[in-house]
């Protein structure tokens, strides 16, 4: 797993505490809230915090997604080792700006398919709610199928997977 990825488009780096004003839009965007959930990150200091707590965790990987030129932060790449769940799992969340222009998928896939050369990720796994349409098209176009309906708490979400075979 590498700590930068690079494509014709975009740099991905590893979440930092430089970071914490566009984590705390990203946090606070409406598709966050709606399809991940809010964290109550009030305030630039809120997400240092957020931040450091992700940093500190060994089992969660963030990198932030930018134009090449670095100017802008778009969004983010996670790889979060759950306690539900028996593998790995990738997400993605980008601001609203940055939709709909294959920012995600060309993030994701760098990702994705460098983790799948881990011998430890042979499966990697991904969550959604049933509703996050975009989302799951994205993930199928990433190659990952449909594996059934969990529930995390009072959450249900959709789980696919993907594997290295």
């Amino acid at each position: 797993m590498q700590k930068t990825y690079t494509t014709d488009r975009l740099k991905l780096d590893r979440l930092d505490l430089n970071d914490a004003a566009f984590i705390f839009e990203l946090l606070n965007s409406e598709g966050w809230i709606k399809f991940i959930g809010d964290r109550n990150i009030q305030s630039k200091e809120d997400s240092q915090i957020y931040i450091e707590k992700t940093l500190e965790n060994p089992d969660i990987v963030y990198w932030v997604v930018k134009t090449i030129d670095e100017k802008d932060s778009m969004g983010i790449i996670s790889f979060v080792k759950r306690e539900n769940l028996e593998f790995h799992d990738i997400g993605f969340a980008f601001l609203p700006v940055f939709s709909k222009k294959g920012y995600a998928f060309e993030a994701a896939e760098i990702v994705l398919k460098d983790l799948l050369q881990d011998p430890d990720n042979q499966i990697i796994l991904a969550t959604m709610k049933a509703e996050n349409i975009n989302s799951i098209k994205l993930i199928e176009r990433l190659g990952f199928h449909y594996d059934s309906e969990i529930e995390n708490g009072e959450k249900k979400s959709l789980l696919y997977s993907i594997s290295a075979y």
